[in-house]
This record gives C-alpha cells, structure tokens and sequence, in this order.
C-alpha cells in the first residue's frame, strides 16, 4: 500500500487499551486510523469525514448505542463503506438480525491481529 493511497479506518471501541492497541497495529500496517470511543464521537467523525474506507467497531459500547447502531446508518450514507464487528458477545450481534449483521464479519474477542489485517486485506482488495 503506497503512502498516498492509504485507507482510511474508524476504530469504534470504548475500551482504551483495546483501542490503543488497534490503533498502534493498524497504524504500523500503514492504515490511517480515525478514533472514536462511542457512538457520538463516532457519529461526529462519520459527519465530518468525507472519505473512510472501513470501520471497525465494537457491538456494546456505552451510551445505550450498539455498534450495529452505528455501522447501519454509516452505510446508509456510504455504501462502499466496509464494516467489521469486534465482540466479545458475536452471539448478541447476530441476534439483532440487522441486515448488515448478516453481510459484516464478526470477530469475537480476543482475536488474533494478523486474522485481522487479513480479514481487512481481503475486504478493501
């Protein structure tokens, strides 16, 4: 990936040292990593940021507002937007039975960075 064609992901997780983590990853795999940990900070970067390439988010996030909550709309807006579900509840995800729970990926947490990065590869390719 060539410095000027970089993706750009949002990273939605409450957790700050899961979200720091995944920040430092993503961002030595040469991603360009927006934050957000809710769906208002989400939603504020989602308005303002004319270009994402992916989002990847938590499903239970504070503030009563689930990921799924957050990624429907986004794709609404965007619909090249490509979205990934982290969780340590896969099982609540698929419950919700939204649409985009049946086409979006679902890693459970803990996950393996590397199962990451390739599941990412091989959405943006």
């Amino acid at each position: 990936m060539s410095e000027d064609a970089q993706d750009v992901v949002l990273v939605v997780e409450d957790d700050p040292s899961i979200l720091m983590v995944l920040s430092a990853y993503l961002s030595g795999e040469g991603y360009r990593v927006l934050q957000a940990e809710n769906g208002e900070q989400a939603f504020e970067i989602l308005a303002s940021k004319p270009h994402l390439d992916m989002m990847i988010t938590d499903f239970r996030l504070p503030g009563g507002i689930s990921g799924v909550q957050i990624a429907e709309p986004a794709v609404k807006l965007r619909p090249e937007l490509k979205v990934i579900f982290i969780s340590g509840y896969a099982q609540e995800i698929r419950e919700t039975d939204s649409p985009i729970t049946r086409k979006a990926p679902i890693l459970e947490k803990p996950f393996d960075l590397d199962t990451l990065q390739e599941l990412m590869q091989d959405m943006l390719s």
